[in-house]
């Protein structure tokens, strides 16, 4: 009986010559793969890229350059000199000195007046912050990131994009984890356009682009690992810093093509869907009860190993095999009632 309960003890409890024998009040740890830690397989590492997988083509022509403007006071300094000039010659062909202005002069009235309408009506405001995107007949013409006054051609269509940093947070997304359980995840999106010309031209709508990309990055990310693991040793959903960095990883090199740059990425709630919620609270804390239980025996181990070698080693008792056993299961009784943890026998 020494023999074979001796082999079911922890590792660290034969650390002395003389190791305690125990009566199956601990059982030895499972063997790796039959569902203990020690069995448990190194996952792979978050946001590994599956084989054969390509991220969407960039298109290398559409790139944004500078569109076409000049400074508005140039603009409305020309528009003022041709409204002048023009006035000028009305002042100059007035009724007492002829009857019927000349043919060059309505041509020249015609001519400025066209010019202070292309000046004046080519005057916009650049804000900071936001581009103007020109296209002409549909193909792009540049991106104007002044602010102030400036002026644009009036005949090239404007459209404004919002250049600015920003965030985004998205409503509770319906995901899987590596175990299969429903997830509830809440993601913070912080980005910003950065290629004006393929944010308007390389999709419909690069926002809804953006959220789609977001549901797709987080459902693929947040299924390689298990929201929570029970059994300990493994790595979870619960290391915020590596589910962020792996999320933005994914959705940066996603929305590149579409000259959308994502800076962080972050999971700001995880939490089980209420379908499963009741279940894997249950589990937790089962979990955390024998996690306490293992902590308090281990406790209790070392405590009654140190006593009976202290006693030994002093030669304040001989003890043989069976006197042995009798004052281990009697140390071990009494410790474990004093810290009110003794395993009750219907839960053993």
């Amino acid at each position: 009986m020494t023999e074979r309960t001796t082999r079911a003890l922890p590792v660290r409890v034969h650390r002395h010559a003389d190791g305690i024998a125990m009566d199956d009040l601990f059982r030895s740890d499972p063997p790796s793969g039959a569902g203990g830690t020690g069995g448990t397989a190194a996952r792979p590492l978050l946001g590994a890229g599956a084989p054969g997988r390509r991220n969407p083509p960039a298109e290398p022509e559409l790139t944004e350059r500078p569109g076409p403007a000049a400074p508005g006071w140039l603009a409305v300094l020309t528009g003022t000199a041709a409204l002048g000039t023009a006035a000028a010659l009305l002042w100059r062909a007035r009724p007492p000195r002829t009857a019927h202005p000349l043919l060059w002069e309505w041509a020249a009235l015609a001519a400025l007046g066209a010019l202070a309408v292309l000046c004046f009506g080519g005057l916009t405001r650049g804000r900071t912050g936001s581009a103007w995107v020109l296209s002409l007949f549909g193909r792009y013409r540049g991106s104007v990131r002044r602010t102030g006054l400036t002026w644009i051609s009036p005949f090239v269509l404007r459209r404004r994009v919002d250049v600015r940093l920003r965030h985004w947070r998205s409503e509770p997304i319906a995901v899987v984890d590596a175990e299969g359980s429903a997830l509830r995840v809440v993601v913070l999106v912080v980005w910003s356009v950065r290629d004006t010309a393929r944010a308007l031209y390389a999709v419909d709508d690069h926002l809804d682009y953006l959220r789609e990309q977001v549901e797709a990055a987080t459902a693929r990310v947040l299924s390689q690992l298990p929201a929570d693991a029970f059994q300990g040793g493994t790595p979870t959903l619960r290391d915020a810093e590596a589910v962020g960095d792996a999320l933005t990883r994914l959705l940066a090199a996603e929305c590149r093509p579409v000259g959308v740059a994502v800076f962080s990425a972050q999971p700001t709630r995880i939490e089980y869907a209420p379908e499963v919620a009741v279940a894997m609270r249950r589990r937790q804390l089962a979990a955390l009860d024998a996690r306490h239980r293992d902590s308090v025996l281990t406790g209790v181990i070392d405590a009654v190993d140190d006593t009976v070698a202290r006693l030994t080693a002093r030669g304040l008792v001989e003890l043989d095999d069976f006197e042995r056993q009798a004052l281990v299961k009697d140390l071990t009784v009494a410790f474990c009632t004093r810290r009110g943890d003794l395993p009750r026998q219907d839960e053993e």
